[in-house]
């Protein structure tokens, strides 16, 4: 294998690192269990209510998900909800009334093809997700309706402002139910063709608007809604474009939305398109609407993934909106009567997630300005008057950022490389933690590892970040893996993560490091925070699986180490990272000693149909199913020679389970060594604590056995 130029960041550190004089092997230094690794309970959904100073957030902890509150002005942490066990039931979609007196959420799963949520301890009755709602000072939740939405993330609860009435979706429709009703039975509330969703209620609580689908097509629409009761259905400006994301203005005058081009077929599927799109705002009485800004047509001029979460309806006239023109994610606000847009966040970096403050004339968001590898928070005027101010800094990371309705106090998640996610209240440019007795007392801050930042450049000159988890104690060369995100927009930290997968995969890193593997984890492009240009990097994924070069980088950095010994090397990953896995151990089992692919991709040619538009009737089907498929592991099944631990659950919703059945039989037809392990009724993230546990423990064992770690 031809070695190529290698760029690396802190080279004295680490060599300092493998030279420690005296130093124990890390199999007598003190330990910890994977067990304690993943007993900390993960923050998500951090939300506030429009009056006061209430938030409320979600803590899952082994298995079990509960929604917890603080009021001001000591938010002192309180638990509403009190469900025990490793239930596989997650809480979705978290509101607080306006008033803050209730919370309200889904819990449960989305359903499947088969209309069924996930039922992973195969429970005799089906499960269901459903709505329910709580009163903060507690007292029984109380059920609100059946929800059952059809794919990830689909959980969308809308509350009125009156606080009177939740909207979600659900079979294709909106459903609505009284926030007061004790009978638990919603009532559908729409009955149009196709699809509705994205709900957002007027103001006044009189109206809501929303996106209809039409499968080419989709429409803005407003609907006036009086005591629950749909009753009448108003289009805006219809097209043969695709709308998304409508948002009223604070005085209900108006609604901005993004538009974007209708489905168009016959066209080549293997060169990367454009998608330009538009922002119109439409007068909420007349429903005439036009555009205020539009982008051009190249590749950077292309739909944000980030866009329809960054369009924000802010107070004097002002719509906030991203985009990539320059390269990388940054917001703009724009008169909503049309002129020209101005830069909010100008620099060399990106946002991730933008809200608006209480008085909707700053913007909270969070970003990795200053810091490529972490997050941190900063208030922008949405005047662009005035420089972004940074809420948080360091060596920690912050990310979803809130503040309360009485505009008195910010909070945010946020985590360190020792520490994870915890909720903190930010002022003057630092944080204070107030779940301050939320971590148990044995988890292992002490024994973890400050993983080391490294930059690498790959044969084909892309510049890949990575973080280097570095045994302690280390005095001879041992064993070594590279591991790869899902996603794959997705990027792995220099701490732990702000998703709940994600940071139990840092975890096991550093569990992994703690056994003796030196592990680096390679952010290869297609992932988010390094710009368009690496997020959309050509001749990648399907189309020719260029970012295989990053992992390739990863595993010859590895070799370059003096503590690794190069022959043994293996990788692992999850979804995305299980594909790269797979695709590492079927072209190159002479570097790769042993994998471990969590629900990864096997063969592109087969997501073709479904996750290209068009492809039935592209001219290039046949090249385009050709190509896919030599992407893929499967294509070079014939050169895989290194033992795999193969994991994933027979309900993932995400990747077919059929892509694992069909990989076992290739691989026992080439007498490839393989372990594996499947999880009834299990879905893609893992709903189970104990799943993630047996496979991580799965994971070491594996590693340990094949990679003699001790």
């Amino acid at each position: 294998m031809q070695r190529f130029s290698r760029a690396f960041q802190l080279l004295a550190v680490i060599a300092a690192a493998f030279g420690i004089a005296g130093a124990v092997h890390p199999a007598e230094a003190e330990s910890f269990t994977i067990e304690q690794i993943l007993s900390a309970p993960f923050p998500t959904q951090l939300t506030s209510a429009h009056q006061g100073s209430r938030i409320a957030w979600v803590f899952a902890q082994r298995g079990a998900q509960n929604v917890w509150v603080a009021t001001g002005p000591q938010f002192a942490p309180q638990q509403v909800t009190h469900y025990t066990g490793d239930s596989g039931q997650p809480i979705a979609s978290l509101r607080l009334t306006p008033d803050g007196a209730s919370v309200v959420y889904a819990r449960g799963t989305e359903v499947n093809g088969e209309g069924r949520s996930a039922n992973p301890l195969s429970e005799a009755k089906q499960p269901k997700q459903q709505v329910w709602i709580a009163a903060v000072t507690g007292g029984e939740p109380r059920l609100l309706g059946e929800m059952g939405c059809e794919q990830e993330g689909c959980e969308d609860i809308q509350i009125s402002p009156d606080g009177k009435w939740a909207v979600w979706e659900a079979k294709r429709q909106l459903w609505i139910a009284a926030t007061a009703s004790t009978t638990g039975v919603a009532k559908q509330l729409t009955d149009i063709a196709s699809n509705v969703s994205e709900p957002q209620w007027s103001p006044d609580g009189a109206h809501l608007v929303a996106v209809v689908g039409r499968h080419d097509h989709s429409l803005t629409a407003v609907l006036d809604v009086k005591d629950g009761t749909l009753e009448a259905v108003h289009y805006i400006a219809p097209t043969t474009d695709r709308d998304l994301a409508p948002r009223w203005s604070p005085d209900g005058n108006q609604i901005a939305f993004l538009r974007i081009g209708g489905a168009e077929e016959k066209q080549p599927i293997i060169p990367l398109h454009p998608t330009p799109y538009s922002l119109w705002v439409a007068d909420a009485h007349t429903f005439a609407a036009s555009a205020i800004w539009n982008s051009g047509d190249g590749l950077r001029d292309s739909l944000p993934p980030f866009a329809p979460d960054q369009l924000l309806f802010a107070a004097d006239g002002k719509v906030v909106f991203s985009s990539e023109a320059d390269g990388r994610n940054h917001l703009y606000s724009i008169p909503s009567s049309g002129g020209a847009a101005k830069l909010l966040t100008p620099g060399d970096y990106d946002v991730e997630e933008a809200v608006l403050t209480a008085d909707q004339r700053s913007v909270l968001v969070s970003s990795n300005e200053d810091d490529v590898d972490r997050r941190h928070i900063w208030k922008v005027p949405v005047s662009g008057d005035s420089a972004p101010e940074a809420l948080a800094k360091g060596d920690t990371i912050e990310w979803a950022p809130v503040e309360t309705g009485d505009g008195k106090a910010t909070f945010s998640l946020g985590s360190t490389a020792v520490t994870p996610g915890l909720v903190y209240q930010l002022a003057g440019g630092t944080r204070e933690l107030i779940t301050k007795d939320a971590l148990p007392k044995d988890f292992p801050s002490a024994q973890l590892v400050q993983p080391q930042q490294v930059i690498l450049k790959t044969a084909d000159g892309m510049t890949i970040h990575c973080q280097l988890f570095v045994p302690k104690g280390q005095t001879k060369p041992g064993p070594a893996l590279v591991f790869t995100h899902g996603g794959p927009s997705r990027q792995m930290l220099l701490g732990f993560h702000y998703m709940d997968y994600y940071s139990n995969a840092y975890a096991i890193n550093q569990y992994l490091a703690s056994q003796g593997f030196t592990v680096i984890s390679v952010n290869y492009r297609l992932g988010i925070m390094y710009g368009h240009d690496f997020r959309v990097a050509p001749n990648s994924g399907w189309r020719g699986s260029a970012e295989y070069n990053d992992v390739l980088a990863g595993a010859l950095y590895l070799q370059s180490l003096p503590n690794v010994d190069p022959k043994r090397i293996g990788l692992w990953g999850g979804s995305y990272g299980g594909l790269l896995t797979a695709l590492g151990l079927a072209r190159n089992s002479d570097i790769f000693a042993a994998g471990v692919d969590f629900h990864g991709v096997h063969d592109w040619s087969d997501f073709l149909p479904s996750w290209e538009a068009g492809t039935g009737s592209a001219p290039d089907a046949q090249d385009a199913v050709k190509l896919a498929f030599a992407s893929s592991p499967n294509a070079s099944i014939a050169t895989w020679k290194s033992p795999v631990l193969l994991i994933q659950g027979d309900d993932d919703r995400n990747v077919p389970f059929s892509q694992m059945v069909s990989l076992v039989q290739k691989l026992r037809a080439q007498h490839v060594p393989f372990e594996e392990i499947v999880f009834p009724g299990e879905i893609h993230d893992f709903l189970l604590w104990k799943d993630f546990v047996r496979s991580y423990t799965a994971t070491a064992e594996f590693f340990q056995k094949h990679l003699d770690a001790r």
